[in-house]
């Protein structure tokens, strides 16, 4: 009987290790909880604290702060959480002293970098750019943008305090929109074929979010049109 006591006390032991620790892709992309279990089972409470990341070294990660009060994203080894102050407002933060419920992050450092094509516009067309652009690459895989861009909308979650969340609907309760117009930005995102409802959406093959370059505002991309600017896209090397 001791021996079956010991032994499903090993069987929880690892459960509980499987379900917190971080998972490494085979492209060395790190993933921590599931968007899924957010929006669906609401496990709103922070699943890692993003100062216990020790390489910070070309670090780059997309997530929202915990309980859903906001937005992070790490670009180049900083740290950034933004939060609502008004429907109009935000602040925007420097720091790693913050938790996540599910995130997705990676240290890149070598990059191809080229102009993103006049033609693509939209979310959707740098989508199917980037799928036929990576072919033969390991995936998941981190990307970025950076330059100018004629407008954008993004988003900062701001679920009221207490709120118990069983679905999407639930979970954007408080949600907060804010239009960008003509604009210098950075934008960080992952693309896979394979982490639908991981780390990007049922609809998507891309997480995107976006910080303006004065670090003044920065949240989830929802929608972007990329236009008159130079855009640089950035591809992880093989």
């Amino acid at each position: 009987m001791k021996y079956i006591i010991l032994l499903n006390s090993i069987i929880i032991l690892l459960i509980t290790s499987c379900s917190t620790s971080t998972k490494p892709t085979k492209n060395n992309i790190k993933i921590i909880g599931a968007m899924k279990n957010v929006m669906w089972k609401g496990e709103l409470a922070g699943t890692i604290n993003l100062d216990t990341i020790k390489d910070k070294k070309g670090l780059y990660g997309i997530g929202p702060v915990e309980y859903l009060t906001g937005e992070l994203l790490i670009i180049d080894g900083k740290s950034y959480v933004s939060t609502v102050t008004t429907d109009t407002t935000m602040v925007v933060e420097e720091t790693y002293q913050v938790k996540a419920p599910f995130l997705v992050y990676a240290n890149q450092t070598d990059w191809n970098i080229e102009d993103l094509p006049s033609n693509i516009k939209t979310i959707k067309e740098l989508e199917e750019f980037i799928d036929k652009k990576a072919l033969d690459f390991n995936r998941p895989f981190v990307f970025k943008l950076k330059g100018q861009i004629d407008s954008a909308k993004i988003h900062i979650q701001n679920l009221p305090k207490g709120t118990k969340v069983s679905s999407p609907e639930e979970a954007h309760q408080g949600q907060i929109n804010y239009a960008l117009g003509n604009s210098e930005v950075e934008i960080v995102g992952f693309f896979s074929t394979e982490h639908k409802g991981v780390f990007t959406h049922h609809d998507s093959n891309v997480h995107m979010h976006l910080i303006t370059t004065d670090r003044r505002k920065m949240g989830h991309l929802d929608k972007v049109l990329f236009g008159s600017g130079d855009i640089k896209l950035y591809l992880p090397k093989k």
